[in-house]
């Protein structure tokens, strides 16, 4: 990596983590949502544009946002906060909502190509395309803005949680691989990739976590820090290497040129696409949120 990247790196770091910040731990939900949601939207958008046709990129998207919004408010802990304001309808939707969501994520697609299928021979692959852009980049996303959710107490230390898992890898990963070793972890996926930059970015996953909780997150037992770290180290390097896959697989080096020395917001959220879901589903279990 040339020192020209890393500057850039540090630049948007500098510029985004104090607003990341000050949106997370403000005690309200829904700026952090409006954040997520616009994240999910971008990625989708990067998605969408490695693996479909122009003329389907705005309708799978705008079905994608709608399916996406439709997972985090129709959901039980997304409502208590309003409660007891929330009409009777849309609170009885929310017992079962995000599968609502998820049937509406099929559904919309399958009836966009029904009467928009142009050409036959591609609907399976455009509208399979459809389908996994939202669950992948839409609900998996959308998960963060879920995890402010599991306890207010917490703040945004949930949240951030999730991304020091998989942003101090990145560190830990490029420097133990710089220096540590070159034996290849999985060449046909990713070739830059090394067995001791996988050995250095579970390092750091677990380094985060510790960090986060002596800085900030007292709340988090020392079990809480082992078994959201390594599991959540492993998926987010699983994530990292699915969506090189991805790009491999039709033929580009970035998911886009959004971020000057990341790439695009795909390619810098793709181990927290993974790691999220996981955290949340810890958090609620472990904690009884």
């Amino acid at each position: 990596m040339a020192l020209g990247n890393l500057a850039q790196r540090f630049l948007v770091a500098v510029v985004a983590v104090p607003i990341l910040l000050l949106v997370l731990y403000y005690h309200r939900p829904e700026p952090t949502f409006a954040l997520v949601f616009a994240a999910s939207i971008i990625a989708m958008r990067e998605f969408f544009a490695m693996t479909l046709p122009v003329e389907d990129r705005t309708p799978s998207l705008v079905i994608g946002a709608v399916a996406t919004a439709a997972f985090y408010w129709l959901a039980v802990k997304s409502l208590q906060p309003y409660a007891p304001d929330v009409p009777l309808p849309l609170a009885f939707l929310a017992v079962d909502g995000p599968s609502i969501a998820v049937a509406f994520a099929v559904i919309a697609p399958g009836l966009y190509y029904l009467f928009r299928f142009r050409t036959i021979e591609t609907v399976a692959a455009r509208y399979a395309a459809t389908v996994a852009g939202i669950v992948y980049t839409g609900f998996l996303t959308i998960y963060l803005a879920k995890l402010k959710l599991v306890d207010p107490n917490h703040a945004g230390d949930t949240v951030i949680l999730v991304l020091a898992v998989a942003w101090v890898a990145d560190t830990g990963a490029y420097f133990a691989g710089r220096f540590l070793g070159k034996s290849k972890l999985y060449e046909a996926v990713s070739p830059k990739k090394t067995w001791a930059g996988a050995w250095g970015g579970l390092a750091g996953s677990l380094i985060g976590a510790i960090g986060l909780k002596l800085v900030s997150a007292s709340w988090l037992t020392w079990t809480d820090v082992v078994a959201i770290a390594i599991p959540g180290g492993v998926l987010g390097q699983l994530g990292d290497l699915a969506e090189s896959l991805l790009k491999r697989s039709v033929g580009v080096k970035d998911s886009g040129a959004l971020l000057p020395g990341h790439g695009g917001l795909l390619d810098r959220i793709d181990a927290v696409l993974f790691i999220a879901p996981y955290v949340y589903a810890y958090l609620l279990v472990a904690h009884r949120a």
